[in-house]
């Protein structure tokens, strides 16, 4: 009869009884490996949705009407992030549109910009 080898959790390092192809001795021990796995991944993550929130949240706030023109000034002292966006949309007449979800601007000139709210929302 073959010597059976004990297994060990991947997390603590408990011996783990049950099933052949079980990794860890408990939940929490499984959530603490996958949580520690996915930390950096993770923080990254929420630090980039949160900017894209609060970008759309000044942009709405701003922009009440759907259409205004504002200063970038304005944009900035609010806390806005022109790094930060989900998508663009180039016209026929190479006009660059900048969308935090369905809210928009559109650099034109002198430090202006031009706000708007995508229609199919």
């Amino acid at each position: 009869m073959p010597f059976k080898q004990e297994k060990s959790c991947e997390e603590c390092g408990k011996a783990i009884f049950g099933r052949i192809d079980k990794r860890f001795c408990s939940d929490q021990c499984r959530n603490s490996f996958n949580n520690r796995l996915n930390s950096d991944i993770t923080n990254y993550i929420r630090n980039v949705n949160n900017a894209l929130r609060k970008n759309r949240r000044i942009l709405a706030e701003l922009n009440p009407e759907g259409k205004i023109r504002i200063s970038r000034e304005k944009l900035i002292a609010k806390g806005f992030d022109f790094t930060c966006y989900t998508g663009t949309y180039t016209t026929k007449e190479g006009s660059q549109y900048f969308y935090c979800y369905d809210q928009g601007y559109l650099p034109i000139e002198r430090g202006y910009y031009l706000l708007v709210v995508k229609k199919e929302f």
